[in-house]
């Protein structure tokens, strides 16, 4: 038995009376049932409050007489995007959708470290993320072990300073070729330029803590050295400012002074993986709108 179609409308528009009432009644003119919807106004949003709404639609209703009548008589996906259009104009609204008969596609970036790897890849297939992995991309053959036993691409791109720009340029060619939707970076020790970062999909990175806490080579031993308490993980999205990317996803795991850089270290990719994995599920099910340099998560 085939799964039922959804679409999944994100909506973000400046607040004003009705706007709950002025999309359902969009749906409910066309004879299509909504089966789960979330909203949030910022009342602290800079401009002025802001209104953000996740809509899940069933699409078997397209099939449908009234459906087609409120559409202009063509029932499409196209002609429902379209006249969703023309009602966001009319609010003033920011809005996408997608489809979950319409698969994403995930590439993977690592260097030697692969604990996040292992995580997303078993969350894959046992179905807890719904998307593909077309590739493994990675500027060490470390896990290229890892990336045969899973049966995945696997692409070593080594980089220096010097080949960085070439580097960049056949990491989108690759995301290009394999029609890629989203970059993870599962603890990819390179920094991506501004200039990649705009041409590509968006990407997702784990950081170790709190951010900014604890930036460079060993953070767990610094973490150590300053005797911390929380062992901590944030998962953001990749801006041109390092570390500095809208927060999808944050969690912590209270540690003692009996713990030795070794054990922290432990500790915290149990963190990262967590994190890291609720960020990228977010994400693959519509639920995070980008407002600035912050995420609402419905």
């Amino acid at each position: 038995m085939s799964q039922p179609v959804h679409a999944l409308f994100l909506v973000s528009a400046p607040d004003q009376p009705g706007l709950v009432a002025r999309l359902a009644s969009f749906f409910y003119a066309g004879g299509l049932n909504i089966i789960d919807a979330s909203n949030h106004t910022d009342i602290h949003a800079e401009g002025g409050a802001r209104f953000f709404m996740r809509l899940v639609v069933d699409l078997a209703g397209l099939s449908t007489p009234a459906a087609s009548k409120a559409l202009r008589g063509s029932a499409t996906r196209g002609a429902l995007e379209t006249a969703f259009g023309e009602l966001s104009a009319s609010i003033s609204a920011d809005w996408s959708v997608r489809y979950t008969d319409v698969v994403q596609r995930v590439a993977i970036l690592v260097t030697k470290d692969p604990a996040c790897l292992y995580d997303l890849v078993l969350r894959q297939r046992a179905g807890e993320l719904n998307c593909e992995i077309p590739l493994i991309i990675s500027n060490h053959p470390t896990l290229e072990p890892v990336a045969e036993s899973f049966r995945i691409p696997f692409v070593c791109l080594p980089v220096t300073p010097e080949t960085k720009q070439d580097q960049e340029r056949r990491l989108l060619e690759l995301a290009a070729q394999h029609h890629v939707d989203l970059v993870v970076l599962a603890r990819y020790m390179q920094i991506l330029t501004a200039g990649f970062l705009e041409a590509a999909p968006p990407v997702i990175n784990i950081h170790h803590g709190f951010l900014p806490a604890f930036q460079g080579a060993k953070p767990y031993h610094q973490a150590h050295a300053r005797g911390v308490k929380l062992i901590g993980a944030t998962a953001h999205y990749a801006t041109q400012d390092l570390d500095q990317g809208p927060i999808i996803e944050q969690d912590v795991a209270r540690v003692t002074h009996a713990l030795g850089p070794e054990e922290l270290t432990r500790v915290g990719r149990d963190v990262e993986r967590v994190v890291l994995s609720r960020a990228v599920r977010a994400h693959l099910e519509r639920r995070v709108i980008v407002a600035g340099r912050r995420t609402i998560v419905l």
